[in-house]
């Protein structure tokens, strides 16, 4: 059978050792938008996500994405138990929490094992969490993340269970809008995610959408960036952990609009396509967004 949750659930996906520069830091902003907006080459503010020296900051969001940053192939699927294809693929959530401040380069090993294998009927979704400690053994970081696999359920597993963000029906503590650019896709992938499904237009149709999509992670991350700068002073340090589900696909060149509620001593929110006028206008990009402080 293409998924067998008795051999997946508990199994290790596999353990890796990584480095990242200061270099890998200032690409991973830039693709996800910083420094984009009027004046940010002379911002001190904006300057702390783009200019090397004892000033730079790291947005937690670069976590997810260090171990593979410098990986040229398409991520691989080779998960225990699971025969799955690529183009039935897709980013359900992801989440990152982090045991103090990132540093602006350093080494880490990271340990993925599946944790949940849930049958959603006519869909399967597959749950990894990882854990990346330093060379002393303390922990850096854990991320936890979903994939959604189209056509791959139906195995009689177990259905899982979601609890939903609720935001406040008042009007947002910040609203945020952010125009993605036409390459953003193709200086995204440079961060180590080269899925076709972002960059071939074949690909993308033979998947079922008509172009290809922005990463559902560097939506993620312009989220993290917008909520950051507008309610936490741009301050990365600031920020303990965030968790988004992937609701809707952006295509590059749309434009994304970013919601936030500062709610219990953290920031909920939500991400939309903003395009008035157009039957895109609206759509759903996040949801379920959770900024918990340090």
């Amino acid at each position: 059978m293409p998924i067998d949750p008795s051999v997946a659930i508990g199994a290790t996906t596999g353990t890796t050792t990584f480095s990242w520069a200061e270099s890998d830091v200032l690409l991973y902003h830039l693709a996800i938008g910083a420094g984009s907006a009027p004046g940010d080459f002379v911002s001190p503010a904006a300057l702390r996500l783009t200019l090397d020296g004892p000033a730079l900051q790291v947005l937690p969001s670069f976590a997810v994405v260090a171990p593979t940053f410098h990986a040229t192939d398409p991520p691989p699927l080779d998960l225990p138990g699971c025969e799955i294809d690529l183009a039935q693929v897709v980013h359900g959530s992801q989440s990152v929490r982090l045991a103090g401040p990132l540093p602006t380069h350093g080494t880490a090993t990271l340990t993925t094992r599946i944790t949940d294998v849930w049958d959603k009927g006519r869909a399967a979704v597959i749950w990894q969490e990882g854990t990346a400690v330093d060379a002393d053994g303390a922990e850096l970081w854990r991320a936890r993340s979903s994939i959604f696999v189209r056509g791959e359920g139906g195995f009689g597993g177990d259905r899982g269970g979601s609890e939903p963000v609720v935001v406040p029906e008042r009007a947002p503590d910040a609203e945020v809008v952010y125009a993605v650019t036409p390459q953003q896709a193709l200086l995204y992938r440079l961060c180590g995610d080269r899925n076709p499904l972002h960059a071939d237009p074949d690909f993308a149709k033979a998947a079922g959408f008509p172009a290809p999509i922005l990463h559902g992670l560097c939506s993620y991350g312009i989220a993290l960036r917008s909520l950051t700068d507008a309610l936490l002073d741009g301050d990365a340090s600031a920020v303990g952990g965030f968790t988004a589900r992937f609701a809707g696909v952006v295509f590059p060149g749309e434009t994304i609009g970013v919601r936030g509620w500062r709610e219990d001593g953290r920031v909920v929110g939500s991400a939309h396509v903003v395009a008035p006028g157009s039957e895109r206008d609206g759509a759903p990009v996040l949801a379920d967004v959770v900024l918990e402080t340090a």
